[in-house]
């Protein structure tokens, strides 16, 4: 699956590249900051198409914690773009608006106080239909890392299928002069990419003036989990949603202590559950994994585990710039394949356990 992202790395600049953006917020339940498997003959999971050129698209959203549901049957939700995770600190839950709207109010919500735009780049060939995202890997240095410079704070949320930078919307004007020289900037209306020109980036959103010291290098942790990136039809859902309420809210273990003398936790709980636009992406554990039907669960022909970076040592806050760029940048220049999810408190970065040594 990260196949494309690691050989794209290494190539040169795309013959064509575009932006597109959309809106979202985000929120956790505590304070802080916020394929197929082997011998199956189910549907092929959707993964990264080829392609050559690469565009990106935002879309609004919001992040926050979510409360039990009222009883009786809920009517059917209008969210296109959800995602929960779950970490030794909270649940982060990121929604767009209309999820936002469906949240019930809750003492237990913390919401982030911006309003987020989704950013997707895609790389797209000769053929309509033909699009591959980039991945953080190539991406970082197009995009991450000059958003760094610039004093864009973002955070970003990969899945199995793609990868979303998320930039505050007081932030898109510097965004887009930022970005436009490499890219074509698209806005998402009414669910159809309407081209945004350089000049009109100020045009119903304020012109942000950034300044600020060098970001901070923080501390870093290394779990020894071994993570499995998944990805589900979303038809068999219902079929593992016991599970999957178990998992994430009542089959809680503490974090397993490490040997004497090392600083790091052995393992600790993560769970990442995202269904965005149709699509379903999970981030768990390898011992959590055995607690799922083994034949609806879908991975790379590889089966590749992954590690994890856990970056921050206390909560991260929203306001600081270059804390994806830090790690984002030197994995590329490595050329590793990598996934990165942002939540309300820390940040993480998932390695294949191939690249580890490096």
């Amino acid at each position: 699956m990260r196949e494309a992202a690691r050989a794209g790395a290494q190539g040169g600049r795309e013959a064509e590249i575009s932006l597109l953006f959309g809106r979202w917020r985000p929120h956790p339940a505590a304070p802080g900051r916020k394929l197929r498997p082997e011998g199956s003959t189910g549907p092929k999971p959707p993964g990264r198409r080829e392609g050559v050129r690469r565009d990106v698209c935002p879309r609004q959203m919001s992040a926050g914690s979510s409360s039990p549901q009222a009883e009786g049957a809920p009517p059917p939700t209008r969210c296109k773009f959800f995602s929960l995770t779950e970490t030794p600190e909270d649940y982060t839950l990121m929604v767009d608006e209309e999820g936002f709207k469906e949240l019930p109010p809750s003492e237990y919500l913390q919401v982030a106080e911006a309003t987020w735009l989704v950013l997707n780049v895609s790389s797209h060939s000769g053929a309509a239909t033909a699009v591959q995202a980039a991945g953080v890997t190539k991406i970082a240095r197009s995009v991450i890392t000059p958003l760094a410079e610039h004093h864009v704070s973002v955070l970003m949320l990969s899945t199995y299928q793609t990868d979303f930078i998320l930039v505050r919307e007081q932030d898109l004007s510097v965004v887009i002069h930022t970005l436009a020289q490499e890219f074509d900037i698209y806005r998402e209306v009414g669910g159809e990419p309407v081209p945004v020109a350089r000049d009109e980036s100020s045009n119903g959103f304020p012109r942000a003036q950034h300044a600020g010291p060098s970001p901070t290098v923080h501390p870093v942790q290394s779990p020894q989990n071994r993570f499995c990136v998944l990805t589900l039809d979303p038809e068999t859902l219902p079929a593992i949603a016991t599970t999957l309420i178990d998992v994430l809210f009542y089959s809680h273990s503490a974090p397993k202590e490490a040997a004497s003398g090392s600083p790091e936790p052995s393992s600790i709980p993560f769970f990442a559950f995202s269904l965005i636009e149709g699509y379903i992406s999970i981030v768990m554990d390898a011992e959590t994994q055995k607690k799922f039907p083994s034949d609806l669960l879908l991975t790379s022909s590889s089966g590749e585990l992954w590690r994890m970076v856990r970056i921050g040592g206390q909560p991260l806050g929203f306001d600081e710039c270059g804390i994806v760029a830090q790690i984002a940048g030197p994995l590329a220049a490595a050329d590793i394949s990598a996934y990165y999810i942002s939540t309300f408190n820390f940040d993480h970065a998932l390695v294949s356990t191939v690249d580890w040594g490096t």
